[in-house]
């Protein structure tokens, strides 16, 4: 039973307005007294714009404050944009309890919680369709098909009503392994009555319905089959089905299977574990590569999307220790591209092109199958579950605004436009937004959490697009030079458009400020160095149309 003045509120702190990054809160209990559960606790991947910035996490600032009254934390799936963050955040929670099916547990342990310096984090293990209490909510784990084994929705029952937070799914009745999204279960919970769905909207402007892993693997085998040279496969890590898949194929057109990648090998060890690669036959390490003739081998190696340090980039630049490619040899992109990453890839593509190397990609076979829903699955859903309040979730603004219209032509009576950082008031009464509380994203520099708004970052930021030029000179007590000044440049081009030597127009500049300094002002290194700052930069910026970072240091000697 709730008291009289119990509330039930949904506030999701990354996810939605972005993809990756995905973490969100629901309370049950009187305001001020309410009792919370974490939802998924996810990176997302920085771009080029953050200068060294690989990885971003949410602000959990909001929480942590309340962290007494955090009774858990539920993983809906082993993805990074779900489980990534958990290294770095759990610290602040106080001590929570996580709760995951047992290869999403076994992942977090073997990618992020076997680290130097990692935290122990207590994991239960919920298979799937398992429930479990926690706090005042019950959470059951169910079953859907996904590009990862185990993912699951959960649906969150509370005095005030049952939440179902979908994860990432899709509907497929050929997932190449592991269980299906459970139609019988989602459609008993609709039956029930569902308060609120949270969904995925990934997908949502793609008209019909994915296609299946089963689809995939039958192309993949076709293709390999008629290869003749060397294969290579390259996919998301994570993708158990699909490195099946392949291995099928291998196996089938007698060929050995080569992995290359040291995300590939955590994720094929769990998989073993778990049951999800029982049949398929060890796979070799990389050095048994080049004692393979060409026709025997499918490598399968990790960098679909473009990481410069990944395995299929090396190969592609002829820098991989182990692995060289030839004219008449294939390249499968068993992947999609995420956004932002398409220049990344394509110059992947253009140097294995550039060799001679056939290269396969989702534009011209079915080699590869989202593992997110379309249209026509999420109106499925929708019809199976039957919400009174819909809140699309898991997508930039698009994305969202789209699932909204969506869900508002489907007859959902009450649709929530959220963002981060909103407090969604579910229940009792009409559901709306109700506040804001703090949130936003923090940057993973090194081993360092830096808010986005810090200087250091924007400083380098203005490194990496205009330079920086260091002066040492040392002034003695009468305010003459001793010796000669120490010039350095970092990122600034050699010559000016008309030919002139950058390094004399920055001593030119130097020298002549200096010179026009009564001797008196020489004496005072902060007056001479922020004096030779300014003449430097505007100098280059006359000459090369950019402002550097000037840096000088005065000595007096």
């Amino acid at each position: 039973m709730n008291a009289a003045n119990d509330e039930l509120v949904f506030v999701p702190l990354g996810g939605l307005g972005e993809i990756g990054m995905n973490l969100a809160l629901y309370g049950f209990g009187p305001k001020g007294r309410m009792k919370w559960l974490m939802v998924d606790c996810g990176i997302a991947f920085a771009g080029p714009e953050l200068a060294g910035i690989d990885v971003m996490i949410p602000d959990t600032s909001f929480i942590e404050k309340m962290k007494q009254d955090l009774v858990g934390l539920v993983i809906t799936h082993a993805h990074e944009d779900h489980i990534g963050a958990v290294a770095d955040i759990w610290p602040k929670l106080g001590g929570c309890q996580l709760y995951a099916t047992r290869f999403a547990a076994e992942l977090l342990l073997t990618k992020r919680l076997s680290e130097p310096g990692a935290p122990e984090v207590p994991i239960k293990v919920v298979p799937q369709g398992g429930r479990v209490d926690i706090g005042p909510f019950s959470v059951e784990f169910i079953a859907m098909a996904h590009s990862i084994p185990e993912s699951c929705a959960l649906a969150i029952r509370t005095p005030l009503g049952v939440v179902l937070h979908s994860g990432d799914w899709k509907i497929d009745a050929a997932p190449g392994l592991g269980a299906p999204t459970d139609e019988k279960r989602l459609t008993t919970i609709g039956d029930e009555g569902v308060l609120a769905l949270i969904c995925d909207s990934t997908n949502i402007l793609r008209e019909g319905v994915s296609p299946s892993e089963g689809d995939v693997a039958t192309t993949l085998r076709d293709v390999i089959a008629k290869s003749s040279g060397r294969v290579v496969v390259t996919t998301f890590a994570s993708n158990v089905a699909r490195i099946r898949a392949v291995a099928e194929a291998a196996s089938a057109a007698g060929r050995h299977v080569v992995l290359v990648g040291r995300a590939m090998e955590r994720v094929v060890c769990v998989a073993r574990e778990c049951g999800y690669l029982d049949g398929v036959s060890d796979f070799l390490g990389v050095d048994a590569f080049a004692h393979l003739p060409r026709e025997k081998v499918v490598l399968v190696a990790t960098g679909s999307q473009g990481e410069s340090r990944a395995a299929i980039a090396r190969i592609s630049e002829g820098e991989h220790p182990a692995v060289t490619l030839n004219a008449g040899d294939k390249v499968i992109f068993s992947s999609r591209t995420i956004p932002g990453n398409e220049r990344e890839v394509g110059r992947i593509i253009n140097n294995l092109i550039r060799s001679g190397v056939d290269v396969v990609t989702d534009r011209t076979a079915l080699v590869h199958a989202s593992g997110h829903p379309r249209r026509g699955e999420v109106s499925q859903l929708y019809a199976w579950t039957r919400p009174q309040i819909a809140i699309p979730a898991h997508g930039e603004d698009l994305h969202l605004a789209e699932h909204a219209a969506f869900a508002e032509a489907r007859g959902v009576p009450h649709v929530v436009r959220a963002r981060n950082g909103d407090i969604v008031a579910l229940a009792p009464g009409q559901p709306a937004i109700v506040g804001q509380v703090q949130n936003g994203r923090l940057l993973k520099d090194g081993n360092i959490m830096a808010a986005a708004s810090d200087e250091a970052l924007r400083i380098r930021q203005k490194l990496a697009v205009s330079g920086i030029i260091t002066i040492a000179l040392a002034v003695t007590a009468k305010g003459d030079l001793a010796g000669v000044p120490d010039v350095m440049t970092a990122g600034i081009p050699a010559r000016t458009r008309e030919g002139a030597a950058m390094d004399a127009i920055v001593d030119d500049a130097l020298f002549q400020t200096f010179d026009q300094l009564p001797q008196q002002k020489r004496r005072d290194a902060d007056l001479v160095s922020t004096a030779i700052e300014k003449a430097v930069r505007n100098a280059v910026a006359s000459a090369w149309g950019k402002r550097p970072a000037v840096h000088v240091l005065v000595v007096e000697v």
